[in-house]
C-alpha cells in the first residue's frame, strides 16, 4: 500500500506499507518513474523494484525505486479508469443522453440474480408503493466471467418488449471484483444503445461501476430503485386531494369575484331601473314629436289656404262663374256667336246659362253702331 507526498521536484518521496504486517519503508524515486506507474492514489497496491541505500553517517536505511507499477485492486482500478475515460470521450456518459423515467410505467423490467435479496427488495417495495405494478423479471448471473453476457441478453430481450417502459439492473452490492461485470464495456454500450430507460441499482457506495455512469438513473440500492420507478399511491392520492382542494378554493374565489362584480353591476341605476335611463330620452322624443306635429299642422294649414286661394282664382276665371252672374254663351251651329252679323232672322241660337241651355230663334237683329 502506497502513501504519496508529491512535490514539485525531480525526486519524489513515497512510503510503502505492508498490508499484512506493521512494516513500512521510505522510498525515493524520480518523477518519471512515478508518472509511468499510472494513476496513483492513497492506499493503492503497487509492486516496486527497490534498491537499498545505507547512509553511514546517520545509520539510516532507505530505498530507491527503479520501477513502480500498480497491482491488485489498483491495477483493476487503473484499467477501469482508462475504460471510463475512453467511453466518456465518446460521450456515452453525457447528461444530454439521459432519458427521463415514465411517471407510471406499464411494465417494469428487472434484471437480477435468481432468488436474490435485490429482487425481493425491488418487487416488494414497488408493490407497496403501487400495488398494480407489473414486473417482467429476467434472472442472470450477477458476478463471474459470463455475468455481463447474460445481463446483456436479458437487457436486449426486455428492451424489445413494447410493454416494458423502464428496466432495472439490480444487485445487492459486493467487492470490486464482484462488481466487474457491471463495468464491462459491452454492457455499457448495450445500455447506451437501449431505447428503454435503464436504472442502475447495484447497491454500493464506495465504488462506482461504469453502469452507474451510462444508466439513465443511478439508484443507491435496489430499494431506492423501487421508489424511483413507480409513484407512491398514497402520496399521489394525497396530491390529488390537495390539488382538488386548491382547485375548489380557486373556483370558489373566482365565483365570489364574479358574483361581486355582478352585484356591483346590478346595483348601478341603469341596470337596477333600465326605464329610468330612458325617461329623459322619452321626454325629448315626446317634445320632438309635438314640435313635428305642430309644424306639420301649420304647414297643412298654409297649404290649405294656398289651395283655397288658388281655387278662388281659378273659379273667378272660370266661365261658369261668369254665367252665374247672369251672362250666357250663344252658339250658332255649335260655333260661338260673337257678332250679330253671324246670325239671321229665324236662325236657331243656343243660349248656355249657368244651370242649363235654351234653344231660341232670332226674331230681330239690332246692330250697334260703332264709333
Amino acid at each position: 500500500m502506497i502513501e504519496l507526498r508529491r512535490r514539485n521536484a525531480p525526486t519524489q518521496f513515497l512510503t510503502l506499507r505492508d498490508r499484512t504486517s506493521n512494516v513500512s519503508a521510505t522510498v525515493t524515486c524520480t518523477a518519471t518513474v512515478l508518472n509511468a506507474a499510472g494513476p496513483l492514489s492513497e492506499g493503492t497496491e503497487v509492486v516496486a523494484k527497490l534498491t537499498p541505500r545505507v547512509y553511514a553517517e546517520r545509520t539510516e536505511l532507505s530505498f530507491e525505486c527503479a520501477e513502480l507499477r500498480v497491482a491488485g485492486e489498483g491495477l483493476l482500478l487503473a484499467h477501469l479508469e482508462a475504460l471510463r475515460r475512453k467511453l466518456a470521450a465518446e460521450g456515452l456518459f453525457d447528461a444530454i443522453r439521459k432519458r427521463p423515467l415514465p411517471f407510471l410505467p406499464r411494465g417494469v423490467g428487472l434484471i437480477t440474480g435468481a432468488g436474490s435479496a435485490a429482487e425481493r427488495d425491488v418487487v416488494t417495495n414497488a408493490s407497496l408503493r403501487w400495488p398494480a405494478v407489473r414486473f417482467e423479471v429476467r434472472h442472470s448471473l450477477v458476478q463471474g466471467a459470463t455475468a455481463a453476457e447474460e445481463v446483456i441478453a436479458a437487457l436486449t430481450e426486455l428492451d424489445a418488449n413494447d410493454t416494458v417502459d423502464v428496466i432495472i439492473i439490480a444487485r445487492g452490492g459486493g467487492s470490486l471484483e464482484d462488481l466487474l461485470p457491471f463495468s464491462d464495456e459491452g454492457l455499457v454500450r448495450a445500455v447506451a444503445a437501449a431505447r428503454t430507460p435503464v436504472v442502475s441499482a447495484i447497491g454500493h457506495e464506495s465504488d462506482t461501476p461504469l453502469l452507474d455512469l451510462v444508466a439513465d438513473l443511478r439508484a443507491s440500492t435496489p430499494t431506492d430503485a423501487a421508489k424511483r420507478v413507480v409513484p407512491d399511491v398514497a402520496e399521489q392520492a394525497r396530491s390529488v386531494r390537495e390539488a382538488r382542494a386548491r382547485l375548489k378554493r380557486s373556483l370558489t374565489t373566482r365565483v365570489q369575484i364574479e358574483q361581486a362584480w355582478l352585484d356591483q353591476i346590478r346595483s348601478r341605476p341603469v341596470i337596477k331601473d333600465a326605464a329610468a335611463a330612458l325617461l329623459p330620452h322619452l321626454e325629448r322624443v315626446a317634445e320632438a314629436r309635438a314640435r313635428a306635429r305642430a309644424a306639420l299642422e301649420r304647414r297643412l294649414e298654409d297649404e290649405r289656404r294656398s289651395v283655397a286661394h288658388a281655387l278662388d282664382r281659378v273659379r273667378a276665371m272660370s266661365p261658369q262663374a261668369t254665367l252665374r252672374r247672369g251672362y250666357a254663351i250663344a252658339t250658332l251651329d255649335q260655333a260661338p256667336l260673337t257678332s250679330v252679323k253671324q246670325a239671321e232672322v229665324g236662325a236657331a241660337v243656343r243660349l248656355t246659362l249657368a244651370d242649363g241651355a235654351l234653344e231660341t230663334r232670332v226674331e230681330q237683329i239690332e246692330q250697334k253702331e260703332t264709333a
